[in-house]
C-alpha cells in the first residue's frame, strides 16, 4: 500500500508539473500574436493602407476593386469587413475538424504561421498597391481569429476549473505587455525614422512586418509545449467521408448540440452585446479623441500605449478579484465600471490630453480582465470533448457581429452629428449585457454542461 500511495503521488505531482508547463507555453501565443492586434490593427495599418488606396484612386476619390467603386477613405473598412465575414465562415469548420480529428495543434500551428507570413509581407505594401494592402489584411485577420479560437479551446484542457480565471487572465496580461513592449519599440523608430535613414512610409512598413515576425517567432514556444488530445469527439473519418464533409456534419451535430444547452446559449447572447461595446470602443476611441477632442497623433499614441500597460495590469487585478467574489460578479462589476468611463468621456473637454489620458487609465484597467474572465467563465460552460467547436461559437460571438456596434455609433453621428452623443450612445451594450449575463445562473449552466461547479464562479 505505501509504495503504490506514494507512486500515486508521484503521478500526481508529475501531472500537475506538466500542466503547468503546458500552461505556461500557452500564455506565449497571446505574447505572440497580441503585436499584430495592437501595431498593426489598432496604430498602423488603417491610416497608411488608406494612403496607398489614396494615392491609387481616381480624380473622384474612388477605387476600383474588382470593378467596383469604392471610396479611398472606406477601402480599410471594407477589407475589415472582408476578413470577419471570412472567418465567421472559416471558424465553424476549423472548429469541428479539430475536434473531430483531435489535431488542434497543427490546424492553431498553421493559421498562425498563414497570418505571421501575409503580416510580414506588409512590408511590400507601397505605393499604389492598394488591392495588395486589402488581400494581406483579409488572410492576416481572418487567420488570427481562426487561430485564437483554436488557441482559446485550450484553455478548458489544460487548467482546472479552479484555475482558469488566473491562468486567463494571465494570458491576456502576457499579450498586452508584448503590445506595449513592442509598441514602444515601433514608436521609437517611427518618431525619429529621419534619424534611423528612412522615410516614414518605409518606417510605417518595416513595424508592419516586424509584427508579422514577432508574430511568427514566438508561436513556436506553444507549438512545442501544448500536445494535442484525443477526445471523444475524435474519430476516424467515416468511409467515403472527406475530412471537410465530416467536418460540417459535425457542425450540424453542435448546431443541434447547443440548442440542448440554453444557459450557455444565454452567456453568449450576454457576452456577443457587451463584448460588442467593448470592441467598438477599442476601435473607435482614436476617433473620438482625433475628430471630437482635437487631439494630435502623438496624444492618441501615447493613450493607446496607456491603455495597453494598464490592460495587462488589470487583467491580474480582476483575476485576483475573480478568486474572491468569482468571476460573474467581477465581470458585472466591470461592465458598470465601463458604463462610468463612458459617461465620463462624455464630458472630456476639447484639447485636454490630460483628460483623455485618464480616460484611457479607465479602459485600460477593465478591458483585459473583462475579456480574459469572459473566456475563463465560457470554459467551464463548455461540454467536454467539444472545446473547438464551442469557442467557435464564441469567436463568432465576438467578431461575427462585431459590425453591429460600429454601425450604432456611426448612425448616432449621423443622426446628431455629434461624435459625444456617438460614443455615450454605446452605453446601451454595457447596460442590456449587464442585465442578460446578470440573469445566467452560472452554477446551474456548468452542471448542465456536464462539468464541475468551481466553489466560487
Amino acid at each position: 500500500m505505501g509504495v503504490q500511495s506514494t507512486e500515486a503521488v508521484t503521478g500526481v505531482v508529475d501531472e500537475t508539473a506538466a500542466r503547468r508547463r503546458e500552461q505556461r507555453g500557452w500564455y506565449w501565443y497571446d505574447w505572440a500574436n497580441s503585436v499584430y492586434s495592437t501595431s498593426v490593427l489598432t496604430v498602423f495599418l488603417g491610416p497608411y493602407l488608406t494612403s496607398v488606396a489614396k494615392a491609387a484612386a481616381d480624380a473622384d476619390g474612388f477605387v476600383h476593386p474588382l470593378g467596383i467603386p469604392v471610396r479611398a477613405g472606406s477601402f480599410y473598412a471594407y477589407a475589415v469587413s472582408a476578413s470577419l465575414v471570412l472567418s465567421v465562415l472559416a471558424m465553424p469548420l476549423a472548429g469541428a475538424l479539430a475536434d473531430r480529428t483531435g489535431r488542434k495543434k497543427p490546424l492553431m500551428g498553421g493559421c498562425a504561421y498563414l497570418g505571421a507570413g501575409a503580416t510580414t509581407g506588409m512590408f511590400f505594401l507601397s505605393g499604389e498597391r492598394y488591392l495588395l494592402g486589402g488581400a494581406l489584411l483579409i488572410v492576416a485577420n481572418a487567420s488570427f481569429v481562426v487561430s485564437m479560437m483554436l488557441y482559446n479551446s485550450f484553455l478548458p484542457q489544460i487548467a482546472e476549473p479552479d484555475e482558469r480565471d488566473a491562468v486567463s487572465s494571465r494570458g491576456w496580461a502576457f499579450g498586452y505587455a508584448a503590445g506595449a513592449l513592442v509598441l514602444v519599440a515601433d514608436l521609437a523608430l517611427y518618431g525619429a525614422h529621419d534619424s534611423f535613414g528612412v522615410s516614414e512610409g518605409t518606417a510605417v512598413r518595416i513595424c508592419l512586418a516586424s509584427a508579422g515576425l514577432w508574430w511568427g517567432a514566438f508561436s513556436l514556444i506553444p507549438l512545442r509545449r501544448l500536445r494535442d488530445r484525443r477526445t471523444a469527439a475524435a474519430a476516424p473519418t467515416e468511409a467515403g467521408g472527406t475530412a471537410p464533409a465530416q467536418g460540417w456534419r459535425q457542425l450540424r451535430e453542435t448546431l443541434r448540440d447547443m440548442r440542448r444547452h440554453p444557459l450557455t446559449l444565454s452567456f453568449l447572447l450576454a457576452y456577443l452585446l457587451y463584448n460588442d461595446g467593448v470592441q467598438t470602443v477599442i476601435t473607435q476611441a482614436s476617433v473620438y479623441g482625433s475628430e471630437e477632442l482635437r487631439l494630435d497623433q502623438s496624444t492618441l499614441i501615447v493613450a493607446i500605449l496607456l491603455v495597453q500597460v494598464l490592460a495587462a495590469a488589470g487583467a491580474l487585478l480582476m483575476g485576483r478579484l475573480a478568486r474572491r467574489y468569482g468571476a460573474q460578479r467581477t465581470i458585472l462589476g466591470s461592465l458598470v465600471a465601463w458604463t462610468l468611463t463612458l459617461a465620463a468621456g462624455y464630458f472630456l473637454p476639447a484639447k485636454a490630453p490630460v483628460w483623455f489620458f485618464a480616460l484611457a487609465v479607465g479602459i485600460g484597467l477593465v478591458l483585459g480582465g473583462s475579456q480574459a474572465l469572459s473566456r475563463s467563465l465560457f470554459s467551464h460552460l463548455v461540454p467536454r470533448g467539444k472545446e473547438a467547436e464551442y469557442f467557435s461559437a464564441y469567436e463568432m460571438s465576438d467578431r461575427g457581429v462585431s459590425w453591429l456596434g460600429p454601425l450604432v455609433f456611426g448612425v448616432a453621428y449621423q443622426l446628431t452629428g455629434s461624435y459625444r452623443d456617438a460614443i455615450v450612445s454605446l452605453v446601451a451594450f454595457f447596460v442590456v449585457g449587464f442585465v442578460l449575463l446578470a440573469r445566467v445562473p452560472v452554477s446551474r449552466a456548468i452542471a448542465a454542461a456536464g462539468n464541475p461547479v468551481p466553489d466560487r464562479i
